[in-house]
C-alpha cells in the first residue's frame, strides 16, 4: 500500500475516534453537574411508555458516568475495542427507548452515532496514533 495513503487511513482514524470521543465525553460532562434534572428529565419522557420510572431513573443516572467515561477513553484511545463496543451497546440501548418513544428524529441521529461506533470498530487497524499502541511498545 502507497505509504501516503497508509498515512491519511490511520490519520482519518484518528480524527473520526477523537472527534467522537470528544462528542460523548462532553454528553456525560454537560449532564454531571445537572445529574438529577438530567434523570428526571429523562423519567418524564418515558412516562408514556412500558418502562417504569424505576428503571428509566437508574439507566439515566449511569448513562451519564458511561458516557463521560467511555468518551474519554475513546478521545485517548485507550482499550479501543472494548470502548467502542461498550459505546456501541450504549447507543443500542438508547435506540430502543427513543423507537419506545417513536421518536424518529433523535433515532436518525443515534443511527448516525451508531454507524459511527461500527465503521471505528471495523476499521480498528487503523488505530494507529493512540494509547493502546503506546502501551504496546
Amino acid at each position: 500500500m502507497d505509504p501516503g495513503l497508509l498515512f491519511d487511513r490511520r490519520l482519518g482514524y484518528l480524527m473520526l475516534r477523537f472527534t467522537l470521543g470528544l462528542s460523548i465525553l462532553m454528553h456525560g460532562l454537560v449532564r454531571l453537574p445537572h445529574l438529577s434534572a438530567f434523570a428526571d428529565g429523562l423519567v418524564k419522557l418515558f412516562a408514556e411508555t412500558p418502562l417504569p420510572a424505576a428503571m428509566v431513573r437508574p439507566f439515566a443516572v449511569s448513562l451519564v458516568f458511561v458516557e463521560t467515561i467511555v468518551g474519554l477513553l475513546i478521545l485517548l484511545g485507550l482499550w479501543t475495542r472494548w470502548s467502542l463496543l461498550v459505546g456501541a451497546l450504549t447507543m443500542a440501548a438508547l435506540v430502543f427507548g427513543t423507537a419506545l418513544r417513536s421518536d424518529w428524529n433523535t433515532l436518525a441521529v443515534q443511527m448516525l452515532y451508531a454507524s459511527i461506533y461500527a465503521a471505528l470498530i471495523a476499521t480498528r487497524e487503523y488505530n494507529t496514533y493512540s494509547l493502546d499502541v503506546l502501551i504496546q511498545r
